[in-house]
């Protein structure tokens, strides 16, 4: 038996392409692994606490801490430990305004923290969330791959790669804006690689 983190971030509920695609992941990695256990964490549904000065303290373990910072430095651990005990993460990266949702944003604040996801030394950062394989489902509205503006999923491939999550697979669901035509393209590609993950595993 496995353990499958989802990760979704859209703000846009049941209109969203990205949270569609990774709902069907789910399902159909399922299908195909039913003892397995799948953990789904909604992060526009149950939103985290951003980032500020008091919990980026508490992280930093720093002095005594107030309850608010206790509160979050335990979910931080608890996000980690999702991580941790994850064979498989599967996460949605819609972009954004070139960017990725702050949803996800705030997830990723509060997973990456020194001397517990990654450590720092003297060739650089090495992560320590090793040994997992990752699903990137992004989806945008035009056309981005491979330019100077696909910063959503070159944003999420640094960070994945900081704390050690570097075996990593995209589904790239592109155009989705550009009329039905492209947007069936653009989820049909997206899908089929989603299909190619799930039948490698």
């Amino acid at each position: 038996m496995s353990n499958v983190l989802v990760i979704q971030s859209s703000i846009l509920g049941s209109y969203s392409q990205s949270a569609k695609l990774l709902d069907n992941f789910a399902v159909e990695w399922k299908q195909k692994h039913p003892t397995d256990n799948i953990v789904i964490r909604d992060l526009a549904a149950e939103p985290l606490p951003v980032l500020d000065g008091e919990i980026i303290a508490a992280l930093g373990g720093n002095g005594e801490l107030n309850e608010r910072q206790k509160a979050a430095a335990e979910l931080s651990l608890n996000l980690i430990e999702e991580v941790k005990t994850a064979d498989y993460v599967a996460i949605a990266v819609p972009m954004y305004n070139f960017g990725i949702p702050v949803q996800l944003k705030t997830w990723i604040d509060l997973i990456c923290r020194a001397g517990v996801t990654f450590s720092y030394t003297e060739n650089g950062p090495q992560g320590l969330l090793v040994g997992k394989k990752v699903l990137v489902v992004t989806t945008t509205g035009g056309a981005h791959r491979n330019t100077a503006t696909d910063l959503a999923l070159a944003h999420i491939q640094a960070v994945l790669s900081l704390v050690g999550l570097n075996d990593i697979s995209v589904a790239y669901a592109e155009t989705l804006n550009m009329g039905p035509e492209a947007q069936e393209r653009g989820l049909a590609e997206a899908t089929k690689a989603i299909q190619a993950f799930i039948a490698a595993h």
